[in-house]
């Protein structure tokens, strides 16, 4: 248990390594599926935009969020990415004694702290594989945040296991933002109504390539959902976010959306399969998202050698419970792992393991 945070940078991600001087590097810190968002979804987003002159209308978008996952539309909120959803949820709720699970995506820490709360920490080991241990989460935690499959880790919990930290008086937050690359999504605990406290956190920025257009949601109980939705600024969602939301939820979609992630799952087996033969690197094994973190002795040097061979790969030293000898790795197709597997190789000779 911890509440430091000067010891790590939660504000960088792994936007900051595809930034100045990143021309030409192959992007594996970002972990956006590449060659989106496709031709289908562009041509919906430029239909649009002889509406930009009203404001937005969010209720068709909301209405098909909602029965996307079978819920009514006063359990759903729109956000601008989910990165707003956890700027709402330590503004807007009576927290007083939060938990964030680590490793994890750094953003729900930082939200909290700039919010003024003292934050304390449960770090997942990795001798345990990173696995969630629900009894090592304080008893009188009120909020609890986690993320599934896990960023950057990439181990997917069991909701089962999950839905043990519920408790009568404490908010459960899921971070499921990479929930839709695993395939049939057999964790997910968005849509359930009868976890207590249970706030799911959806985004579309990393299946659908919309980063750049900031669109996501929250699932709560329409109490918790209110209390959001009031801290929220008139019009948070643009009317393009908008479309592009509603149009990611049709079954056309889905299905898209499905395949890829079993393409992902090929990938990232052939991923792994490929660090699996370098003695001087241990990766997690039970990766299930789109990405895998790998440890190695001077893993920032490995990193800048890669720079220098046309690769970006994302530190792992900003991630709480994490230190300067791990990388994590976008999944990538077949050809671009092949090439990255051949500059690693370089790279561990050049920096001597």
């Amino acid at each position: 248990m911890s509440t430091r945070a000067d010891l790590y940078d939660l504000r960088h991600h792994g936007d900051a390594e595809m930034r100045d001087g990143a021309a030409g590097l192959i992007d594996l810190a970002v972990n956006v599926r590449t060659d989106t968002p496709p031709a289908w979804l562009r041509a919906r987003l430029a239909e649009s935009l002889t509406g930009l002159a009203a404001y937005p209308d969010g209720r068709a978008a909301r209405a098909a969020v909602a029965a996307r996952h079978g819920l009514p539309a006063e359990r759903v909120l729109l956000t601008a990415g989910a990165a707003e959803a956890f700027v709402l949820l330590a503004r807007a709720l009576p927290v007083r004694r939060p938990v964030v699970v680590h490793p994890q995506f750094t953003e729900p820490e930082a939200a909290l702290r700039d919010a003024g709360h003292t934050v304390r920490r449960v770090l997942l080991r990795v001798e345990d594989g990173f696995r969630l241990d629900p009894d090592a989460v304080p008893e009188d935690a009120d909020l609890v945040m986690l993320g599934n499959p896990t960023n950057p880790t990439s181990v997917l919990h069991p909701a089962a296991e999950i839905a043990k930290l519920a408790r009568p008086g404490r908010t459960l937050v899921v971070d499921e933002a990479f929930m839709d690359a695993v395939p049939g999504e057999p964790e997910a605990l968005a849509g359930y109504t009868d976890v207590p406290g249970l706030v799911v956190l959806r985004s579309l920025t990393k299946t659908w390539g919309l980063a750049g257009l900031r669109i996501g949601y929250a699932l709560a109980d329409p109490r918790t959902v209110s209390a959001l939705e009031r801290a929220q600024p008139l019009w948070p969602v643009s009317t393009l976010a908008l479309v592009a939301a509603e149009a990611c939820m049709s079954p056309a979609a889905l299905a898209e959306a499905e395949q890829a992630a079993r393409r992902t799952a090929v990938e990232r087996a052939h991923l792994l399969a490929g660090l699996a033969e370098f003695e001087e690197v241990r990766a997690v094994e039970q990766a299930a998202g789109p990405f895998v973190l790998a440890r190695m002795r001077r893993a920032d040097s490995v990193r800048a050698r890669l720079r220098t061979l046309g690769f970006a790969a994302r530190r792992g030293d900003t991630f709480p419970g994490l230190g300067p000898e791990w990388l994590r790795l976008a999944v990538r197709d077949r050809s671009t792992t092949n090439r990255f597997l051949q500059a690693l190789d370089q790279a561990l000779t050049a920096v001597g393991g």
